[in-house]
């Protein structure tokens, strides 16, 4: 892709893979870790809940902080306190210091660093390319995303039953410099947002009124809300699945979610060939109704080879949902609105797995994970 020819653009998105694998090797060892604790499906809920609650409390904050100020300066400082966050996980774990208590404090701060760090994120990637090359960066940045998410629940699996779930957290911290450095290498000239004519709270009246009166930017927002609620929760359960479904171990949940890795990767890589709004369209809308049917067979699967087949198919769905989801909203929105609005985008793509995640924990505990996946 030629978007890879700009050095910025390699340095941005070769840092960011490598703590990616990182982010997702500690996102499967934390939930392993938390069952092994509690063996609470209603705990599992509660630590994703933790983590991603203040994308959905901090949403209106974040919007307007990353038009105002250097999205560049603010991925800086995020990836520093995530590194520092996962340094501190790693230190609990390997000293045999690790509870519940400080997973559910460190996921609640992660969760905090990630409201801000998610639209600016976005709205960089979007500053770094021409807007005719947006859809081809975004596209990149989700097969990254989805590399990323084969190998490091993969990886975590097999260092779990071989070390300590603590080397994960230690690997997750050390990845964060690679990203830090990538972005000190950039060549960045930020250019001072013009000065708001109008007040915070305006401002920000304004950009909802705007998502909600287009027609387009609704659906796509309404639906990928529905989406984050009822599905992608479905990863706080994997542990269940894994351990007493499956009569698993670590290494079955850490392939259980690689294969669902695995499928993301091919969605991001069928997506990155889809160039039409019209294609995209209509893959955002179809594949929304294949997740849901891979979802229910999974959850009553018991045959190994079915289950790893159902989380391909999972994965590969949910990343075109989202990453159609996220382009077309980029392609749609004027500049002077991008960042109110992508933090809209993390409201209903983070801020609502929290409560799908307490929502499949409570029914799980209730009546089974299998019929709460059902559900």
């Amino acid at each position: 892709m030629h978007v890879l020819n700009s050095r910025n653009c390699r340095l941005f998105f070769g840092g960011q893979g490598i703590s990616l694998v990182g982010t997702w090797m500690a996102q499967a060892t934390v939930f392993w870790l938390v069952y092994e604790l509690t063996e609470s499906p209603l705990i599992l809920g509660l630590v994703g809940f933790t983590d991603q609650i203040p994308s959905f409390l901090l949403a209106p904050l974040t919007g307007l902080w990353v038009e105002q100020w250097s999205r560049y300066r603010t991925l800086l400082i995020t990836q520093t306190l995530v590194m520092f966050q996962a340094l501190a996980l790693a230190f609990l774990a390997l000293s045999g210091e690790i509870n519940i208590k400080y997973i559910l404090l460190l996921s609640l701060l992660k969760g905090i660093v990630n409201a801000f760090d998610i639209p600016a994120r976005q709205v960089f990637i979007a500053e770094m390319v021409p807007k005719a090359d947006l859809s081809s960066a975004l596209a990149v940045n989700a097969t990254i995303i989805s590399g990323a998410r084969l190998l490091g629940p993969a990886i975590a699996g097999l260092l779990i039953a071989a070390f300590d779930s603590g080397l994960c957290f230690l690997i997750n911290g050390i990845s964060y410099i690679a990203v830090i450095i990538a972005l000190l290498a950039m060549n960045i000239s930020f250019k001072p947002p013009p000065c708001p004519t109008s007040g915070p709270w305006q401002r920000l009246t304004e950009g909802w009124i705007y998502s909600f009166r287009h027609p387009s930017i609704r659906a796509i927002l309404l639906l990928l809300a529905l989406v984050s609620f009822m599905g992608v929760p479905y990863t706080s359960l994997i542990p269940i699945f894994a351990k007493d479904i499956m009569n698993g171990n670590s290494e079955t949940h850490g392939f259980l979610l690689a294969f669902a890795g695995v499928g993301s990767l091919v969605g991001s890589l069928y997506l990155s060939f889809q160039k039409s709004l019209s294609q995209l369209k209509e893959l955002w809308i179809s594949f929304t109704l294949f997740l849901g049917i891979a979802l229910v067979i999974f959850s009553q699967s018991r045959i190994l080879w079915l289950s790893f087949g159902m989380m391909f198919i999972i994965g590969c769905c949910l990343v075109i949902q989202v990453a159609t989801s996220n382009i077309l909203l980029q392609t749609l929105v004027p500049d002077d609105k991008r960042g109110r609005i992508m933090s809209l985008f993390a409201l209903a793509y983070i801020g609502m797995v929290p409560f799908g995640n307490l929502f499949v924990g409570e029914i799980a505990t209730r009546i089974g994970a299998p019929w709460a996946l059902t559900i």
